[in-house]
Formats: structure tokens, sequence, C-alpha cells
């Protein structure tokens, strides 16, 4: 399962859509939870000093009033009465073990004893009598959101008696801070917006890069990329577009170096065999000849390589099965033997001469060297794949890559006499480089050879 996009702009904005996602969570979390912690500080401290005031005022009123001033000051969230015991009992190890509380630096007068606090459970028990949980305790909600008296305070009185304070500190709800939430979202979408089109402004001239070097690589002509975007992509965008025109130029003065020698060659060969013709010894004559028919097929055939590459013939969509049909029946019509398999109708985009010229001399190599040709034609899914099986000796495995160098025979599996200048299979081979494809030879284990031409997805079926 892929997670990532595949383009660096969806990746970015992915990743950045994750990492803001996560910081805002836990911005919102942490500030959740401080605003509650604050909310209920105060709380608390709002109820302490009002135990605090009440304490104050019955402790100056007369011992008798108590028990209706203490009703009196009994409210939703503070409960007050007045005992003889106090309502919380004494820790264990006497109360002079509890802690000082900030209740008591509250209290304007000094205490016969220290103030007893509790924490009370759901069910009314008590369940900590540290005043130090009082300080730590978080505040609990009752049972289906009812009202639950959380902390129970006992206040003894100068002259007897004691002040009992039940209190309920619930903090109050929180909202959900929208207003951070929203203004977290539009500080994401503008972020988002800005890497977007940093992205497009890096990717777009790397995609048109991709595509130039692409066509580039099938034959096609060079086409300069605009120099836009970063300084880093302007500069890679430069150094492609200067090594496209030295490639095409260094390529150009190839050919054009081929085709001369090819035609300065034509003079002297033909001069050689007029005066081969006027030799009185037969077998020296022949042989002469023979060398000379040789040197004049080389010739011819790198003047032709050379005008066809010079040809720079447009590419265009075609049949590939029907031109690969049609290279067999016309070997097929010269009583060759040669067999075809085919992939059905195949539209591809390529230069269908060339093409045509390079898997002819495959097939002419197969059938020369190997008496019969077996032609398949399969559609794959990384391209067009065309195979050649021969039923001849094949070629040493140390070799096998020698074939496609030119003016090159093996003399251990091809022979002289059977025709031939060694440029078929580096010609073939040049032309289906051109087409961004690749071409190999393998022996087969029944015996013979198997030349398997493998072509690139067509740009049209890609799109």
């Amino acid at each position: 399962m892929r997670i990532l996009p595949r383009t660096l702009g969806g990746q970015l904005v992915v990743l950045l859509i994750g990492a803001l996602i996560v910081v805002q969570v836990a911005g919102v979390i942490v500030f959740t939870g401080d605003r509650e912690s604050a909310v209920r500080s105060a709380s608390r401290a709002g109820l302490l000093e009002n135990v605090a005031s009440v304490t104050r005022v019955l402790v100056e009123s007369p011992d008798a009033d108590r028990s209706e001033l203490a009703q009196a000051a009994t409210t939703k969230r503070l409960r007050y009465w007045v005992t003889e015991d106090a309502a919380v009992a004494a820790p264990e190890g006497g109360s002079g073990t509890m802690t000082a509380h900030p209740l008591e630096r509250m209290l304007t007068f000094r205490p016969p004893e220290r103030p007893r606090i509790a924490i009370v459970d759901d069910n009314g028990n008590i369940e900590r009598r540290s005043p130090r949980d009082f300080r730590r305790f978080p505040g609990r909600h009752g049972p289906r959101g009812g009202e639950r008296y959380d902390v129970l305070v006992s206040i003894p009185f100068p002259d007897g008696g004691w002040l009992n304070a039940q209190t309920r500190i619930r903090a109050e709800p929180v909202e959900f801070p929208w207003l951070t939430v929203a203004s977290a979202a539009a500080m994401a979408l503008a972020i988002l917006a800005i890497v977007w089109f940093t992205a497009r402004r890096v990717t777009r001239p790397l995609a048109a890069l991709a595509d130039s070097a692409e066509a580039f690589g099938r034959g096609g002509p060079p086409k300069p990329l605009p120099e836009t975007g970063p300084s880093e992509v302007r500069r890679l965008t430069t150094a492609f577009n200067e090594m496209q025109e030295r490639l095409e130029r260094f390529i150009a003065d190839r050919t054009r170096m081929l085709a001369a020698v090819g035609h300065d060659l034509r003079t002297p060969i033909t001069s050689l065999r007029l005066r081969a013709e006027l030799l009185d010894d037969e077998e020296a004559r022949a042989k002469m000849i023979a060398t000379l028919d040789d040197m004049q097929a080389m010739a011819e055939a790198a003047l032709a390589f050379a005008r066809d590459d010079a040809a720079a013939e447009p590419v265009r969509s075609v049949d590939l099965n029907a031109l690969v049909e049609s290279l067999v029946d016309d070997r097929v019509a010269l009583d060759q033997q040669v067999a075809f398999q085919g992939a059905g109708r195949l539209p591809y985009a390529c230069r269908p001469t060339a093409l045509k010229r390079a898997l002819g001399n495959v097939i002419d190599n197969a059938v020369r060297y190997g008496e019969r040709a077996r032609v398949t034609l399969r559609d794959a899914a990384d391209g067009p794949l065309i195979t050649v099986d021969d039923d001849g000796p094949g070629v040493p495995e140390d070799r096998a890559e020698d074939v496609f160098k030119p003016f090159v025979r093996l003399e251990t599996s091809r022979s002289r006499e059977t025709g031939g200048v060694g440029l078929g299979l580096a010609i073939a081979r040049s032309i289906v480089l051109a087409h961004g494809g690749e071409i190999a030879i393998a022996n087969l284990p029944e015996g013979g050879l198997r030349v398997t031409v493998r072509l690139p997805p067509s740009p049209e079926k890609a799109d």
C-alpha cells in the first residue's frame, strides 16, 4: 500500500499536512489542559477564600447564631454547617502530622487545632486526608453529570465547636477552541499554497526535462528547453540544452564523415576493378575482384546507413504488427523459411522505415546463418517485445557482444562465403537504441540463436 504520492510536490504536501496536523493537535491538547488547570486553580483558590471569609465571620458571631449563619452562607458550590465534633476525623498520628495548608494562612485567628481537610469519593467515603492531595486533586465530575462534593473541611472555633464546609471543585466547562483551530487551518492553507507553488515551480521544469530527455533518447530532434525555475534547475536545464547540442553536432559530424568515406571509396575501388580486369592471371584476377566486391559492399552499406541516418525520418504512428508481418511476407514471397506469430493490431509511434530496416536485418541474418527464422511479436507491459529465433549454430558466449560491432563476422559460426559485410546487426542495434529500446542475443537450449528486440512503450499509449 503506497502512502506517499509518486511526485515530489505531492510528497511535500502530504508530509507537510501530516506535520501540521500533529503540531496543531498537540498544541490544542496542551492549550486545553493548561486552560483547564488554570480555571481549576482559580476556582479552588476562590473556594478557599470563601471558606476563610465565612469562618472569620462566624468566629466573630455569637455561638447561638453560628448554625443559622452557616446555613445562610450555604450556596450551590459550598455547604456549611456547625457541629460539636469535626466532620473530618483526626488523621493517624495526631493533627500535628498534617502539613500546613493555605487555608491556615487565610484565617485571622490562630485555631486551637489545624484545619482538617479530606477528599471524598463518589460514594461519600473519605479517600485521602493529606492537604497535599487536595492541592493535586484534579476535580472530578459526579456520576452522569450530577453534582458531587469533592472536598470536606473542618475548622475549629477558638471557643469550641467546628465549622464544616463541603466544597464541590469543578472547573467550568472549557469550550472547544474554534478560533484557534480556524487560525491554525488558515495558516496551514497559506503554507500549503506556498509549498504547492514552490513545488510546481521546481517540478514543472524537471518534468519537461525528463520528457525532452526521453524524446531525445528515442531519436527525436533536440528541442532547447526554456530556462526557468530556481537557479539550480536553470543550471541543470542549461547543461542539458548544451549536452543536446553537442551530441547532435557530434552525431552529425560522424555521419557526414562516414558518408564521405563511403562515397570517396567508390572511385579507388572502381579504378582497382578496372586494373584487375586487365590481369592475365585468371586466379589472381578472380580473388582481387572478389576482394573489391567485398569492399564495394562495405562502402555501399556504410553509405546507405549514413544516408538513412541523415534523412531524419519523422516519428509517426503505425501498426507494429502489420509492419513486422509485411517484412515476413516479403521474405516468404522469396521462398525463404520465415514464420510469424503476431499480437493483433498494435499501434506504435516510431520511425517505420528505420525500424523496418533494423528488423529486416535481424530476420535476414537469421535466414542467412540459421536457414529459417521464427518471428514473434508480443505486447508486454513494458513495451513491445520481438523475438527472432533461428536453427543455426549460435555464437560463443564470450563473443555475444561482438556480433553488434561494425564489420565483425564470427568465423567460427558465421562463414564468409554466406555473404554479408558485418553491418547488419550493427545497424539494427543503432536503430533500436535510437528508438530507446534494447537488442540482445542468446543461444537457445535446444540449439539455434534468439535475437530479442525490446521497444519502450509508445508515448501515445503511455499518455
